[in-house]
């Protein structure tokens, strides 16, 4: 790629981000920094009914948690004097145009094609009124929604970033509406509009709007403006297959709620639909050097939340002190972070793990023999602590009673843990320390 490379995301803050929007922020940023280029964020919010301010500064937060800042935010709801100023050009040219058509008349329309088995396709009826029609339906009190004319001529071509070659017959579509009859703007439009002026030289979003794309070719041309690349990722599936119900609302505020960590989504999220392993040991920068959009397939792209969990584990399990120090249970230090590390799912997990070192736990139920075993541990803790007291501990005991493997190990961890597995003992001993271990291993044995 020669000239820059600036990516747009632009969610509608009518509601929160869920995991397909996530996804295709993710996309851009990383194609943006893999390129050296610029990451944008877009809020389209021309709908001014449905637009919350609460939710512009969710989305804002919900990026910034990911990590992914971009290096510049503009609001569609201040530019409406650009799109006024380039909608008066179109409509000089002739490209787009007044049309009166009810939404029960399109309906109607639209069912009798399909009742001939023609594509319901609108008949540019509208381009048959001249001004004495216009000034009639004015007298009427009736105003107008706009439609883009396609020009008829030769197909739409691209070359998908994705998917490959695409082409489109513009007679086979419907020339889009782009303003309502209350001069309120539809996406279509303005979307382009801003990524002219804005440089936007990628567009990668679902495939879901690769029917806009085509449309949308046409009005870069129309505008004079050159035609950015477009890619088209495949949507999320649930993992077995199916659109799942929850991916709809699935997103960061549940992420977080669920003790996801940022690295792990991002790390799933990278990966999905492309034929590379998640690597949740790669940092942003990493994912964004070895980021390709030739990587990603056109199958569906599933999303599975166990995999999710999996990845935020192994993420935990590599997390320095550092990183997590400040959501920690209070006295908490390295040592003990890295004595419960490689047993967390969540990081809520260490607070238990936490409880488990600082005490007190509840003196498991052991059989006769058992508590006669742990009693002679107890006396053993009590008089000897050296530097690695787990190993010592056991050695002593296994030359003492005869017991090995499981017999050996599983009665101490449960008197002195209260579980039946658990982190490292040998890690885990020093922090309990020698008057507290002594004195569960007693209570154990009584």
């Amino acid at each position: 790629m020669n000239a820059p490379v600036v990516t747009r995301f632009a969610p509608s803050p009518t509601g929160r981000l869920h995991v397909g929007n996530v996804r295709t922020a993710l996309i851009n940023a990383l194609l943006a920094r893999r390129h050296g280029g610029r990451f944008v964020l877009r809020i389209d919010d021309t709908d001014t009914a449905r637009s919350r301010e609460q939710f512009v500064t969710a989305i804002s937060d919900d990026l910034a948690w990911l990590g992914l800042d971009p290096d510049a935010q503009v609001r569609q709801s201040d530019r409406f004097a650009l799109y006024e100023a380039r909608f008066a050009e179109l409509a000089q040219a002739g490209r787009v145009y007044r049309c009166y058509e009810t939404a029960q008349e399109l309906d109607l329309k639209r069912k009798i094609l399909l009742g001939r088995g023609l594509p319901p396709v609108y008949d540019r009826a509208a381009l048959a009124l001249d001004e004495a029609d216009h000034a009639r339906f004015a007298s009427q009190g009736v105003a107008p929604h706009w439609r883009f004319r396609l020009d008829h001529g030769a197909p739409i071509a691209w070359n998908d970033g994705i998917r490959g070659p695409q082409a489109f017959d513009p007679a086979t579509m419907s020339d889009p509406v782009v303003r309502r009859a209350d001069g309120t703007w539809l996406y279509m439009l303005p979307s382009v509009i801003d990524d002219v002026d804005l440089g936007i030289s990628d567009v990668v979003r679902g495939e879901d709007h690769v029917s806009n794309t085509a449309a949308q070719i046409q009005m870069f041309a129309a505008l004079g403006a050159a035609v950015p690349r477009f890619a088209h990722a495949a949507l999320l599936v649930g993992s077995e297959g199916k659109l799942a119900k929850r991916l709809g609302s699935l997103g960061v505020a549940e992420w977080r709620e669920d003790g996801i960590e940022p690295e792990a989504v991002i790390a799933l999220l990278a990966r999905i639909g492309t034929s590379d392993p998640v690597d949740p040991q790669l940092d942003p920068a990493a994912l964004a050097a070895a980021f390709d959009l030739a990587r990603f397939g056109r199958a569906p792209a599933r999303f599975d939340e166990a995999e999710l969990a999996r990845t935020n584990a192994a993420v935990l399990h590599r997390l320095p002190y550092a990183r997590v120090a400040a959501r920690l249970p209070e006295g908490m230090d390295a040592a003990a972070w890295d004595a419960v590390r490689p047993n967390l799912t969540t990081l809520a997990d260490a607070g238990s793990w936490w409880r488990v070192i600082t005490g007190p736990v509840t003196s498991p139920a052991l059989d006769d023999d058992d508590r006669a075993f742990v009693a002679q541990a107890a006396e053993l803790a009590a008089t000897a602590w050296p530097a690695d007291p787990w190993h010592a501990l056991t050695a002593a005991l296994k030359e003492r009673s005869g017991r090995k493997g499981k017999a050996l190990f599983l009665p101490l961890r449960r008197a002195l843990t209260g579980a039946n597995h658990g982190p490292d003992m040998a890690a885990l001993l020093p922090l309990i320390g020698q008057a507290e271990a002594a004195e569960r291993l007693r209570a154990a044995s009584g």
